[in-house]
């Protein structure tokens, strides 16, 4: 136990505060999400926006934030998640979507999680913030179940993982889509994907605009197409990410 003198804060356990953990946020016109994101990590040692050219006041509102450090990236998560990995210092690096809000103590749990050296990384379960509807908690409940069932994760997972394993891993594919899944059958190879039962909480835009059958047939059809081998660029044409539709782009 550590306790500073100059006031009453004491720190119980050093592990939930160390080692550095580097959270990495790729954004693209993400104004109305992000300040709520940002929020629930407050206790983060860094903070890194990985803007892809936002026009929608993103760019400018972090740029407002003193806690905040801004990257201008190339357009495309792949590419944004990898220079938001350069510019980072920690020794843990946090992959979060700007309308994902963390669970309390996340953190922490994820430190905790990484002490044991046989895990490489691991990522979250998920729960949608709008709970009033049968087939988004049939979703977050099919999409839960094959994250334990394979131990792997998408992006809206929040998968955390140490340096170290990330460098050898090769980072993030430069790809449209499935860079996350790419990444973590990498990191696979090095040691065990934790799926974590605490939730964090997604946002069901997509799911909304599209509609909850629709958008699960489309996923469905993605993941087979992409291991059947068709290039993520080619399925990309199939696929409407409506959180990363640039303003004036036709969805």
């Amino acid at each position: 136990m550590l306790h500073c003198p100059c006031c009453s804060f004491t720190i119980s356990n050093m592990s939930d505060f160390y080692p550095l953990i580097s959270v990495i946020i790729p954004t693209l016109n993400e104004r109305d999400s992000l300040p709520l994101s940002v929020a629930a990590i407050s206790g983060a040692g860094e903070i890194i926006i990985a803007d892809g050219g936002s026009d929608d006041g993103t760019h400018e509102w972090v740029q407002a934030q003193p806690t905040l450090h801004l990257v201008d990236a190339v357009r495309g998560r792949g590419n944004q998640l990898a220079a938001g990995a350069k510019a980072a210092t920690g020794e843990i690096l946090l992959f979060l979507h700007a309308d994902c809000v963390l669970p309390p103590g996340a953190l922490a749990l994820i430190r905790r999680t990484l002490a044991d050296e046989r895990i490489a990384g691991g990522c979250f379960s998920v729960c949608f913030a709008e709970t009033d509807s049968l087939s988004l908690a049939a979703t977050s409940w099919a999409i839960n179940l094959h994250s334990r069932l394979t131990r792997t994760a998408t992006g809206d997972q929040a998968i955390f993982v140490r340096r170290g394993a990330y460098q050898k891993a090769g980072g993030f594919p430069d790809w449209p889509l499935f860079e996350d899944v790419r990444f973590i059958e990498k990191l696979r190879r090095l040691g065990k994907f934790a799926v974590l039962p605490n939730t964090i909480t997604i946002s069901a835009r997509r799911w909304q605009t599209l509609g909850a059958a629709r958008t699960n047939t489309l996923m469905i059809c993605l993941w087979i197409g992409y291991r059947l081998g068709i290039s993520p660029a080619a399925l990309k044409r199939r696929f409407v990410d409506v959180r990363h539709t640039p303003k004036g782009a036709l969805p």
